[in-house]
C-alpha cells in the first residue's frame, strides 16, 4: 500500500492532471423495477423488493448506495493505516440508513425522498491504541469519497438525451 502511496503522490505531484479520475456507469431498465448497469468491466444488477415492486432478485439502489459506503470505509481505512503507520489487521463496518418511502411516493413533500439518517459502526482489529485508531478514524471521516458524497452536497446535472 505504501508503494501505491508513494507512486501516485509522485505521479500527481508532477502533473496535477494526472490527478482527476472520471468514473462513468450506464445502464438500462429491464422488467418490471430491474436494471442492468454496467460499472467498468462489472455487470450489476439492481431490483426493488417486493413491496416496492420488484422481486428482490439483487440489491436495491439504496443498498448499493450503503454498500458503496461500506466498502470505501474499509478502502480509505486500510489505505489511510498504511499512510499513518497505524497498524491495522481487520476493518469491518456496518451500516444501516433511514429512509422514509413517502418521500419517494411522494405523499409527502416535506419527507425527503433520501435517506434521514446513516449510521456507520467500523470495528477494526489490531494492535494499535484507541487513541490511534481515532486519528485513524478522523483522517477517514476527511478522505473518503463516498463519506463525501453522502454528507457534503455534490452537483449533479439531469438532463435528457438528445
Amino acid at each position: 500500500m505504501r508503494a501505491v502511496i508513494a507512486a501516485t503522490e509522485a505521479a500527481v505531484t508532477d502533473s496535477p492532471d494526472r490527478a482527476l479520475a472520471l468514473f462513468r456507469t450506464t445502464g438500462t431498465g429491464g422488467a418490471g423495477v430491474v436494471s442492468d448497469i454496467r460499472a467498468g468491466r462489472h455487470d450489476l444488477r439492481v431490483d426493488e423488493p417486493p413491496a416496492l415492486g420488484g422481486q428482490g432478485a439483487a440489491p436495491n439502489p439504496v443498498e448499493y448506495a450503503l454498500a458503496a459506503l461500506l466498502s470505501c470505509q474499509v478502502v480509505t481505512y486500510r489505505f489511510w493505516a498504511a499512510k499513518l503507520g497505524i497498524p491495522l489487521d481487520d476493518v469491518s463496518a456496518t451500516i444501516e440508513g433511514d429512509l422514509d418511502v413517502r418521500g419517494f411516493f411522494g405523499f409527502d413533500d416535506a419527507v425527503r425522498p433520501g435517506f434521514g439518517e446513516v449510521r456507520v459502526v467500523v470495528d477494526l482489529q489490531g494492535p494499535a491504541t484507541r487513541e490511534r485508531y481515532e486519528e485513524l478514524r478522523a483522517a477517514v471521516d476527511e478522505h473518503c469519497p463516498v463519506l463525501d458524497l453522502f454528507s457534503r452536497p455534490t452537483p449533479v446535472t439531469t438532463r435528457l438525451a438528445d
